[in-house]
C-alpha cells in the first residue's frame, strides 16, 4: 500500500512496486477520481492488473481507523508518502493543524493501525517518505499556535519527526520480523514542492527510486531504524536522540 499515490512522488513509487513481478499494489488516496485515475495509469503502465485503489483522508484518525478495520488483505508492504504543505496555516475538521495532521500524525496512526495486520503478515516493511530538508522540530508548539506559521519551516519539522518516528517503530518492532526505515525521496518538481518555492531536477521516477529499493530489494530487508539517501545508509542525528524520539512518540499518542 502506497498512501498519497496519486502524487507525482506517490504514483512513482506505486509504479515502480507495481512492476516488480509478484506485487499487488493498492494506491490509497484522498480523492476518488485521482485515485482511479492514478490506478489505471499505474495498471497501463506496469501491466500489472493486480493494481487497485482506496480511499482515505490520512489527516483524520477516524478515516484511517475505519480503512484498517475494513482491511481484508496480507500488508507485506506500507509506504508512506502523503504529505501536504498548505500556504496558510489549516486546521481539520478535528482542530489540528492539517501539515502536522497529515504529515506526521497520518504517519504515525498507519502504522498503529495497521500493525496488526503487518505482524500477521510478516516479514513485512514499513518505508516512511521523508526528507533531507529537516529540522526545526518544536515539541512545545507542534501545531504552530505560538509561532508565526511557515508551511517551510512546518514541513522540515514534519521530516524531522517522520525519521524519528521511523525509529521509534524500529525499535517497538524489533524481533517482530516487521522493519521500518526511512528516506530522502529525491528533488522533484511537484505540487508539494511547489508550494515550498521550490521546482525540482529529478524526475518522478528517480525521486521513487529510493523508497522503491527500500520496499521491494533484498539488500533492504535486513536493515531497520535507518535513514537512506540515493540508496545509502546516512547517519540521522533525529534518530539517535532517544529522549527526544520517546518525547515525540509520547505527544502523537495524545491525539
Amino acid at each position: 500500500m502506497v498512501t498519497g499515490a496519486n502524487g507525482a512522488i506517490g504514483k512513482a513509487i506505486a509504479l515502480a512496486i507495481a512492476s516488480d513481478p509478484g506485487y499487488r499494489v493498492v494506491l490509497l488516496c484522498r480523492d476518488e477520481k485521482r485515485a482511479v485515475a492514478a490506478a489505471q495509469e499505474v495498471r497501463a503502465r506496469s501491466g500489472n492488473r493486480e493494481v487497485t485503489h482506496a480511499l482515505a483522508d490520512l489527516s483524520r484518525h477516524a478515516s484511517i481507523r475505519e480503512l484498517a478495520k475494513t482491511w481484508r488483505s496480507a500488508l507485506h508492504v506500507l509506504v508512506n508518502n502523503a504529505a501536504v504543505t498548505p500556504r496558510r496555516r489549516e486546521e481539520t475538521p478535528e482542530g489540528i493543524e492539517r501539515q502536522f495532521a497529515t504529515n506526521v500524525l497520518g504517519y504515525y496512526w498507519m502504522m498503529g493501525a495497521f500493525s496488526k495486520h503487518l505482524l500477521s503478515s510478516a516479514p513485512a516493511r514499513v518505508v516512511n517518505v521523508a526528507s533531507y530538508w529537516a529540522g526545526g522540530l518544536d515539541l512545545s508548539d507542534l501545531e504552530f499556535r505560538r509561532r508565526g506559521y511557515d508551511n517551510d519551516r512546518a514541513y522540515r519539522q514534519s521530516k524531522q519527526a517522520d525519521r524519528m518516528l521511523s525509529a521509534a517503530f524500529a525499535q517497538r518492532w524489533q524481533g517482530t520480523n516487521i522493519s521500518v526505515n526511512a528516506c530522502h525521496p529525491g528533488d522533484v518538481n511537484s505540487t508539494l514542492s511547489n508550494n515550498l518555492g521550490f521546482g525540482g531536477h529529478q524526475s518522478p521516477e528517480q525521486g521513487a527510486a529510493t523508497p522503491a529499493w527500500l520496499a521491494t530489494s533484498k539488500q533492504a530487508a535486513t536493515v531497520s531504524g535507518g535513514y537512506f539517501e540515493d540508496r545509502r545508509q546516512v547517519r540521522c542525528p533525529f534518530a539517535a536522540d532517544e529522549r527526544e524520539v520517546g518525547a515525540l512518540v509520547e505527544c502523537c499518542s495524545r491525539y
